[in-house]
Order: structure tokens, then sequence, then C-alpha cells
């Protein structure tokens, strides 16, 4: 199995940290906060890596270099122009496209039970399953609803065909788990270069009735997208308030 961080955003959050680097080296906790996907990957075996570079992709290569260093594989997918999550998902298919791939934001600290989330994908067949999490402002930043057995009934405003009554309502953290199938709505006629996996292909694909799931997670998870959430997860982390398993 292999897997793919998506580190080509400018970190436009991260404004006077990321002038002159890239987000994905921003330090957390003495760590640039890209090493956190790479340690939860290779802690569950998964050790072909790719990684889209841009803002300051160069730096980022640099650090992680073949990923020989850290016990990983690493490829890089370079985005002269940034493409989103949905284009940078499809110019990495090359690499991705012979068995089940998982795909973490680098800005994510997440202290993920992974196999678990493997074995619900496998178990339900689905074509995507992304990890999910409770949030009391789930509508104020866009929720994802599913049924009782797990599926995505509702994927911001788009609903699935045959969805039943409102479910839970929970927010993406940012980690999913994807079969190839998925490159196939990625080729249609219309589709632009630059495209989300969020916003575009997974309402597309929900709206199409594919098996689309959401794995409900309740453990420590903190997005690194600001100043204030990095100080947030330092505090804890060096307090020893959350552990994260595969440090």
């Amino acid at each position: 199995m292999r897997g793919m961080i998506f580190a080509a955003g400018q970190g436009q959050r991260l404004l006077g940290l990321t002038d002159g680097m890239p987000k994905a080296l921003v330090q957390v906790a003495g760590r640039p906060m890209i090493e956190y996907p790479l340690l939860l990957l290779r802690h569950y075996g998964i050790r072909e890596i790719i990684v889209n570079l841009h803002h300051f992709g160069e730096r980022i290569e640099s650090h992680l270099g073949d990923g020989a260093r850290f016990g990983l594989k690493i490829s890089y997918s370079k985005e002269p122009d940034l493409l989103d999550t949905g284009g940078g998902l499809l110019k990495a298919r090359h690499f991705l496209e012979n068995d089940t791939f998982v795909v973490i934001n680098t800005d994510v600290l997440i202290d993920l039970p992974l196999a678990d989330v493997l074995a619900f994908h496998k178990k339900n067949n689905a074509i995507a399953t992304l990890v999910l999490r409770p949030d009391p402002q789930a509508d104020h930043y866009g929720s994802i609803d599913i049924d009782s057995g797990g599926r995505i009934e509702r994927f911001l405003q788009a609903r699935r065909p045959k969805a039943g009554t409102a479910g839970t309502k929970l927010m993406f953290t940012g980690v999913q788990v994807l079969e190839p199938k998925t490159f196939q709505h990625m080729e249609m006629d219309g589709v632009p270069e630059r495209f989300s996996t969020t916003k575009d292909l997974y309402p597309a694909m929900l709206l199409k009735d594919e098996a689309l799931y959401g794995f409900c997670f309740e453990g420590y998870w903190q997005d690194l997208g600001t100043p204030e959430r990095i100080r947030s997860a330092e505090e804890r982390l060096t307090r020893n308030t959350v552990r994260v398993h595969y440090l």
C-alpha cells in the first residue's frame, strides 16, 4: 500500500512563518509538521509515499530526500502551478493507481488508529473512506452527514440520491483512504486541471451514489494551519496531556 502527503499549499494562514519557508517545514514541538503524517504512515507499514510540492518545494525535497533516513521511500510530484487537492491527486495517479492508498494533509496532527480505518474501508467495500470527527461548529465550516453504518448521506450541499433522514454531522480531518476507481471520476469531459476533492470530486461522486464512507474518530486531532493551533498542539505535546502513539 502507498500513501500521499499534500504539501503544496502556500500556508496563507501562517504568513510570517511561511514567507521564506514551506508550511510543511514549520516546526511543531521540535519537529517539522510534515514528519507527523509521514511517521503515522510508516507506523502502519506504508513506506512508499509521494509528496506534492509547490511553495518552496525544493526545501521540502532537500529536507526529506529519498526518505531513507526515515525508513521510507519518498517520491515527489512537482506542481509549477498549484493544482488544488483534486488536481494534485490526479497528477500523482501513476504512483497510486495500482492499489488502495492513503492521503493525508501535511498540516494534520492526529492520533489515528489507521489499521481500524483500513479495516472499516475494506469491510464496507468503499471507494473512499474519509476520517471524520465531531465538531460543534460543523455546520459553520461545512458538515458531512453519515448514517448509522457510516455511509455518507450528505457532503456539504450534495445529498446521496437514496439518502434517508439527516444523520450524524461531522467534519473532515484531512485523512482519507481511496481506491483507484476514484480516478475514473476525474476523467470526464469538463473536469478542469485544478479542482478540489472536497468541493468538487466527492460531492459529484455522492450524487452518483458511489460508496463513500465516513470513519468517525473522536480521539486527538489538531489542525496545524494557524500559529494559535500550532501553539495549542505544542503545549499539549510538551506537557504530555496528549500522547501520539506512533512517535
